[in-house]
């Protein structure tokens, strides 16, 4: 188990935390910090269960998510949530410290990022930082749901499988519903980090998925700013 360090006393402010580590040991040391500073915890131990908890409490004030979960990537996990209009701050905790893998993380809709082993007392002043910044309005909800570990999107009407890009490119669609989200932003969050995209590499994907947003009856459509990106509407 990795070395993790007791905290300080802590005097931040008192916020609503969520929590997804598969590791018991490691879930309990950061639950006991996290309630000894009378943060307010909420616990998943997976990636589905992350999905089913953190969606439905509006009052999260901030996630800690682990990267390497049994059932899914924490990463799309995140992605996962901010389709689901969950925008609090994501502080990803995980054992991986390549810059790509960091890189990764961001794209994701992450806000910050610890690597294992690491001080308790440092997280709890992390959280505090992330606790001052702002997250967007979030988007009206359009009937849509992604599953993490299948990498499914479903409607009230059905659901279908995606590819693991295909994931992706649909969450950062739908976490910014309405708005024009530009080709350069798609590509960082379908693709790693340093990947070569082609132009017509992107809009082949998105015409696929076009045609499963269709499969479904999906009460939205993707629409091309021509020369921009496209738009979830």
């Amino acid at each position: 188990m990795p070395k993790i360090l007791r905290p300080a006393p802590y005097h931040g402010r008192v916020a609503s935390v969520g929590v997804c580590e598969d590791d018991g040991a490691i879930r309990r040391l950061v639950t006991e910090a996290l309630r000894s500073a009378d943060h307010h915890v909420t616990l998943a131990r997976n990636g589905s269960e992350a999905v089913e908890r953190f969606t439905a409490d509006a009052g999260i004030d901030v996630l800690i998510l682990d990267i390497g979960l049994p059932d899914s990537d924490g990463r799309d996990v995140c992605h996962a949530l901010r389709a689901a209009g969950q925008h609090a701050p994501v502080l990803f905790l995980t054992a991986l410290d390549a810059v790509h893998e960091r890189v990764s993380g961001f794209h994701a809709g992450g806000d910050d990022y610890v690597t294992k082993p690491f001080a308790l007392s440092e997280l709890l002043v992390r959280i505090e930082a992330l606790l001052k910044r702002t997250r967007p309005t979030p988007s009206a909800p359009i009937g849509l749901q992604l599953d993490p570990e299948r990498f499914a999107l479903r409607s009230e009407s059905g659901d279908v499988t995606l590819t693991p890009t295909e994931f992706r490119l649909v969450a950062a669609l739908i976490a910014r519903t309405g708005q024009v989200v530009r080709r350069r932003a798609l590509v960082a969050a379908g693709w790693p980090d340093g990947a070569i995209v082609h132009e017509n590499t992107l809009d082949s994907y998105v015409g696929r998925l076009r045609n499963k947003l269709v499969h479904v009856h999906a009460p939205a459509v993707i629409e091309t700013v021509r020369g921009v990106g496209y738009v979830l509407r």
